[in-house]
């Protein structure tokens, strides 16, 4: 407690009582927020970083019976596995071209679906798409690529037979590579935008509607309130949520594009990325320091990433970063 005597010129001041709070006075009154976070943060810890030490294992010949730090060092010699085969630029590409897709155009898709979801008014309807667009979420990727196989094989698919019902000649897209981009773009799409698109909802419905109601009052249009209101409010949720998913460029969804294309080496070249590459190459020798020094790469090249946008975003708009 200190007492603050300065005074201007000319003026006597009173002493005014500065309080400071302790850092536990602090924590006894956050006492129930900070209960309430215990079980994320307990989670973390447990299963974000208390298994880090296990990230020595990529500098290592991992033996079984020696364990992580018994086994011997060996430097940078699992990473050649990776940078040595010559394959590394043609992965990097797919992985990060597609993620670049799925995040731009998957963000685009979710935040108008979001707006368009809030023009409606019945209250029913909105249930309902929720849960409609959210489904495909939950569903496998093996049942995905089951349903893909089903739509577009060439012998017995349910396109390919209308396709032939009506005259037409269906391609072979298990032997196209050039079209497999837009397939696996449209699955995931499919797949994964009912999820953002209810997160951008949530945002809108947290909006102050005295706002809008106010600017219907004035005059505006739907797309001026849209435009002037609904996407101001909604940046800072689309910035975090892209920085966020900076964080993973360089990681590939394992489950969607092997299930999808498999072991069919002629859609390698335009779908391979690092985890169907790695997989493939380790999946009989099961090494796993060479598994890991891999994924210490991706983490490590995600990290700095998330650490180079968030510093950009900082400068240019610094209530948006993430710290």
């Amino acid at each position: 407690m200190q007492l603050n005597l300065q005074a201007k010129p000319g003026k006597v001041a009173a002493p005014s009582l500065v309080h400071r709070e302790s850092f536990w006075h602090k924590v006894s009154k956050s006492r129930v927020l900070l209960l309430m976070c215990f079980p994320a943060i307990l989670f973390f810890f447990l299963f974000s970083y208390l298994p880090m030490p296990g990230a020595y294992i990529a500098f290592t010949k991992f033996n079984y019976n020696k364990g992580i730090f018994g086994s011997p060092f060996i430097g940078w010699k699992n990473f050649q596995f990776l940078f040595g085969n010559g394959q590394l630029l043609l992965l990097l590409r797919n992985t990060v071209f597609y993620n670049l897709v799925f995040i731009l155009l998957g963000n685009f898709l979710q935040v108008l679906l979001a707006i368009l979801l809030n023009e409606v008014q019945s209250k029913w309807f909105k249930k309902t798409a929720q849960s409609m667009m959210f489904l495909p979420y939950f569903i496998s990727d093996v049942l995905v690529s089951l349903l893909v196989y089903n739509l577009i094989n060439y012998d017995y698919g349910f396109v390919s037979n209308m396709v032939r019902t009506a005259g037409g000649v269906m391609p072979k897209y298990y032997s196209m590579p050039g079209a497999w981009p837009f397939i696996i773009v449209l699955v995931n799409l499919w797949k994964g935008t009912g999820y953002g698109t209810v997160i951008y909802f949530a945002a809108i419905t947290g909006i102050d509607t005295s706002m809008l109601e106010a600017a219907r009052v004035d005059g505006a249009n739907g797309f001026q309130r849209i435009r002037y209101i609904l996407l101001p409010c909604l940046k800072p949720t689309v910035v975090i949520m892209l920085l966020f998913a900076m964080g993973g460029i360089v990681k590939g969804n394992f489950g969607l594009f092997y299930n999808l294309v498999g072991n069919n080496s002629l859609l390698f070249n335009t779908t391979d990325i690092i985890e169907t590459y790695v997989y493939r190459a380790l999946m009989n020798n099961f090494n796993f320091s060479q598994g890991s020094a891999v994924g210490l790469f991706q983490s490590v090249v995600g990290f700095a990433i998330v650490m180079i946008a968030n510093g950009v975003v900082k400068r240019i708009e610094p209530e948006y970063s993430l710290f």
